[in-house]
């Protein structure tokens, strides 16, 4: 098993909901659903995130679509309106969640394309 940063096997979009951070997730092959959604879990989102996040995390699957929703409470510092922080909306922190590493087997096309990036 190798260890790969999940933003070579998915995409994620993000949004706000008050002070709640939504995170969808994508995989970009829907074989690697089940890899996701082992790996990918509630709580290993709420570790990733560490301290920006001061509530609970939920997953919402969504297999039809091969795909996944978040739900982060808690987490922009009191939302839009109230924040100080310079991305009120939470929109580039699908970068901290495309950052977990997650294992996938040695021979996962995605090693490939990481290897030809020069990211090995």
């Amino acid at each position: 098993m190798a260890q790969i940063e999940l933003f070579y096997l998915a995409h994620s979009r993000t949004g706000d909901k008050g002070d709640s951070q939504t995170m969808s997730l994508t995989p970009y092959r829907a074989e690697d659903y089940a890899l996701i959604a082992r790996q990918v879990t509630a709580a290993a989102v709420r570790k990733q995130f560490g301290e920006l996040v001061s509530g609970h995390v939920t997953r919402y699957d969504l297999p039809n679509l091969s795909a996944f929703n978040f739900v982060l409470e808690e987490a922009l510092q009191g939302g839009v309106n109230d924040s100080l922080n310079l991305d009120t909306h939470g929109k580039t922190r699908s970068a901290v969640l495309l950052a977990m590493l997650i294992e996938v087997p040695d021979d996962h096309p995605a090693l490939k394309t990481r290897a030809a990036l020069g990211n090995v």
